[in-house]
């Protein structure tokens, strides 16, 4: 690049003395005068290769700060230099120039005349386009070339640093991104719950229709179904069974109840034993359920009672009518349906009032709660009186606490001894289960269907021994011993019982008959079968009557000799 510029017209030179705002060369042109005097031969000019050698005359001020300039006047005089208004023109700076000149200053400042001296490697300024106002302390090293421009990295900042608007385009794809994401995640977990909610439902509902089906009570099975799988059920559930045996303290007499807690259908039932069932002892000698309790004790009748029903008997509950009394009112006295008026047995008239009146929901104390179970009205069978001693325990059951620690609380407040291996706790525990469902109604009571000779057979005792207890009964064997059947007509209630125990020794099977309704004056002994009449006759001897009582006729069901027990029958004679 060339420092002046030739027109080529006229003879008018041009010299560049820098640089505007837009970095754009700036020229002005050199008056005929002042080109004269720079090429004086005695002070030869140097080459300026940026034109920065400062002449009188005018140039444009790109940082001018003053009024409007003026373009500049001519005449036939002297050529005056261009006036900015601001200042005096003044003599210019020559870095290389040896004689004295006035040269236009752009930056304002006063030019000193006469030969400056020469600083060494110092070169004119040219203004160059401003960075940044952050960055204007950290200048760029300038090239080494002569002739190159000099640009340096904050003038395009845009190539380093992204621009506000690209940082805001980033921001909003990062949030919709993050946005998105989230309601996908969303969606997904919503999803997970819904298919977990429908596997529980569905485990729920399969779980339901399964246990019903299992209890037999799904709806749209067939009866026949239903007694099938229940009888094939029975034998898996679980039960806890315990025998309580209430004793009449005051007027004698025994009566046996069994406790079943189904833990498996979570049912609850009483089971009435009957005290002519016919058991069988250790010596093999088939006796009575009342019988066995007074002879071989607790322990021995419970073994009897396995063998028979085919269950498993836990413990064994004595509870005498003194302690009735006190559980009862212990738990703050009972209510239920009565069947019968109770006359109090304490009453000295015959026509006192009642203790227990016949009614529903009736209340009834300790006192009363033991008149009601222990109560058989003349010509009752005994299996009057062992459902109203059911009836009691139930009431019992309904107003005993749930709870564990409290329920064996009551029993041991009771103080009394129970039968190894039933403790306080392991009783108040069971007695607490049932009264749970005792007050849930799924509680109730049952009684085992017993013929007259004791024994007991499939069809009459499915209902108990195999649906509520899960066993199978098993009677003494028939042959072991000849049967005798013994009614009582004596009118002196303990003549049944010493016949009993003339005849067990005696090697015979004994069968309760049950007591007719008036007494006879001789006794009768009968036989069905021709082979029985030597057994009828050994019968009559056993318990001293006269062999001429004997006679074939009817005899009881299951039994092979009948007896009818009449005033003439004197059991001295016969033990």
């Amino acid at each position: 690049m060339n420092d002046r510029y030739d027109a080529g017209y006229g003879g008018d030179q041009y010299e560049l003395v820098g640089y505007d705002e837009y970095n754009q060369p700036v020229y002005r042109q050199v008056p005929a005068q002042q080109t004269q005097q720079t090429q004086q031969p005695p002070q030869q000019q140097p080459y300026d290769p940026y034109g920065q050698q400062q002449q009188q005359g005018y140039a444009y001020d790109p940082y001018a700060t003053g009024t409007q300039q003026q373009p500049p006047q001519y005449d036939t005089g002297t050529q005056q230099p261009y006036d900015t208004g601001q200042q005096a023109p003044q003599s210019g700076y020559d870095p290389y120039a040896t004689g004295t000149t006035t040269a236009y200053d752009p930056y304002g400042q006063t030019a000193s005349s006469g030969q400056q001296p020469r600083v060494a490697e110092q070169t004119a300024y040219i203004p160059q386009q401003a960075g940044p106002a952050e960055d204007t302390e950290a200048e760029a090293p300038k090239t080494p070339e002569a002739g190159e421009r000099d640009y340096r990295t904050e003038q395009f900042a845009f190539v380093e640093e992204p621009t506000d608007d690209s940082e805001d385009v980033i921001d909003w794809l990062n949030f919709t991104e993050n946005r998105t994401e989230r309601r996908e995640e969303a969606k997904r977990r919503a999803r997970g719950r819904m298919v977990a909610l429908v596997v529980v439902l569905a485990l729920v509902a399969s779980g339901g229709v399964g246990y019903l089906w299992y209890a037999g009570k799904l709806p749209g099975v067939s009866s026949s179904a239903s007694k099938t799988g229940t009888t094939t059920a029975a034998g898996a559930q679980n039960r806890d069974v315990i025998v309580v045996h209430l004793h009449n303290t005051s007027k004698g007499g025994i009566s046996s109840v069994l406790l079943v807690d189904n833990t498996t259908l979570k049912q609850g039932t009483t089971v009435l034993l009957p005290n002519s069932l016919a058991l069988t002892d250790d010596d093999g000698n088939t006796t009575t359920l009342a019988k066995s309790v007074d002879d071989d004790g607790t322990s021995g009748t419970v073994d009897q009672l396995n063998t028979v029903l085919g269950t498993d008997i836990e413990g064994t509950w004595r509870l005498d009518t003194p302690y009735l009394q006190n559980l009862v009112d212990l738990v703050g006295n009972i209510d239920l349906d009565t069947n019968a008026d109770v006359p109090d047995p304490a009453a000295t008239k015959k026509n006192a009032a009642p203790l227990v009146h016949k009614g529903k929901d009736q209340t009834l104390s300790g006192k009363m709660a033991v008149a009601y179970a222990t109560y058989r009205a003349s010509g009752e069978a005994q299996n009057a009186q062992l459902e109203r001693f059911g009836q009691v325990m139930q009431g019992v059951l309904r107003q005993l606490t749930s709870d564990p620690t409290a329920a064996t609380t009551t029993v041991q407040t009771l103080a009394q001894i129970l039968d190894p291996p039933l403790t306080d706790k392991d009783l108040g525990t069971f007695l607490a289960k049932l009264a749970d469902l005792a007050k849930s109604g799924d509680y109730k009571t049952a009684l085992l269907p017993v013929q007259n000779d004791g024994t007991l057979t499939a069809q009459a005792s499915a209902s108990v021994v195999k649906d509520i207890l899960g066993g199978t009964a098993k009677s003494p064997d028939e042959g072991s011993a000849v049967r005798v059947a013994v009614q009582n007509a004596t009118g002196v209630k303990d003549d049944t019982e010493k016949a009993r125990v003339v005849l067990l020794n005696g090697g015979f099977t004994f069968l309760e008959a049950g007591t007719p309704s008036g007494t006879s004056a001789t006794s009768k002994i009968t036989y069905s079968d021709a082979a029985d009449k030597e057994n009828a006759t050994e019968v009559a001897k056993t318990l001293g009557l006269p062999t001429s009582t004997v006679t074939k006729g009817t005899v009881s069901a299951n039994a092979d000799v009948s007896v009818i027990l009449g005033t003439d029958y004197k059991p001295s004679s016969s033990s």
